[in-house]
């Protein structure tokens, strides 16, 4: 488990500490730290926040498909062999996906199958607050997006889990 520090102690790290120490706030993209560390200091986590949604949004659709393909299936096969990150694994154990029954790992399996042959990417959701039964319903939902609104819905949520784990990191 990651140990929380304070804003401030956040902005005196030196870069690499910096980059690291925030490098997992959004899956496998440690790049999104390295853009905006030269804009220290920031006042609060909600403008660090900011800071990196911007930073991603700046580096155009390329790096936002690479960035959403970066996270893994919900209960898939990462999970499965256990290589999801710590954050991921927290966060999905939190969903209950851990404790699907074998009717409700198939349904996930089958439309992270389905989701993933139609948009080219997996399915993203923030999870807190979820639970496994309205994960499974969430997905079947956004099954019917076309790909434009999905890659942006994804985005979102991308956003959404960024801002949860720097809560999980920083105190103010």
């Amino acid at each position: 488990m990651t140990f929380k520090m304070t804003l401030q102690d956040l902005n005196a790290l030196d870069t690499p500490a910096f980059t690291q120490r925030l490098g997992g706030i959004f899956e496998h993209s440690p790049w999104v730290a390295e853009r905006v560390v030269n804009l220290r200091p920031f006042a609060s986590t909600q403008a660090l926040h900011a800071a990196m949604v911007a930073a991603i949004e700046a580096e155009g659709s390329d790096a936002q498909l690479k960035l959403i393909r970066a996270h893994p299936e919900l209960a898939g096969k990462a999970a499965v062999r256990g290589e999801l990150t710590e954050e991921s694994n927290r966060e999905q154990s939190g969903a209950g996906l851990d404790r699907c029954t074998p009717q409700e790992f198939a349904e996930l399996q089958d439309l992270n199958t389905r989701y993933n042959q139609k948009f080219g990417f997996p399915f993203i959701v923030a999870v807190r607050g979820h639970t496994r039964h309205s994960i499974i319903a969430l997905m079947a939902q956004r099954l019917g997006n076309n790909v434009e609104a999905e890659q942006r819905e994804c985005l979102q949520q991308i956003y959404k889990i960024g801002e949860f784990r720097l809560a999980d990191l920083v105190v103010e």
